[in-house]
């Protein structure tokens, strides 16, 4: 299982270090051009912000276990995404963009196997 959960935060890493990077190289106007509506309700420093904080998850994901320094960081990274995912959702679904929510409910549920595995059995601490 720790190898399972190894292949699911490095999927997980690599999603949203890429959603963040471009959240955060991208201005608001390219983003809501490319088909992110969402970019509209918001200002350019709440998308930033977003994007920060899933690249800072990302890292937070992997960084921490692999260097041995801090590990419990790792399911609060992942519990950190699971509420960017409600969120992500929730603002789907205000934009009746229902096939987005798909991607955000299996998002959400990788970062939850995440989330139970290293704050329960499969803790780097164990």
């Amino acid at each position: 299982m720790n190898a399972v959960l190894w292949i699911i935060a490095g999927l997980l890493a690599a999603v949203f270090a890429t959603a963040g990077a471009l959240k955060l190289t991208q201005p608001r106007a390219k983003l809501l051009a490319a088909g992110m509506a969402w970019t509209g309700d918001f200002s350019d420093g709440t998308v930033k912000l977003i994007g920060a904080l899933e690249l800072l998850a990302a890292v937070g994901l992997i960084l921490p276990a692999l260097l041995d320094v801090v590990p419990v960081l790792v399911p609060l990274a992942a519990l950190g995404l699971v509420l960017v995912m409600v969120g992500g959702a929730v603002v789907h679904a205000r934009h009746k963009e229902y096939p987005n929510i798909i991607g955000n409910v299996v998002l959400l549920a990788l970062a939850a196997v995440v989330v139970w595995g290293r704050f329960g059995p499969h803790s780097f601490s164990s």
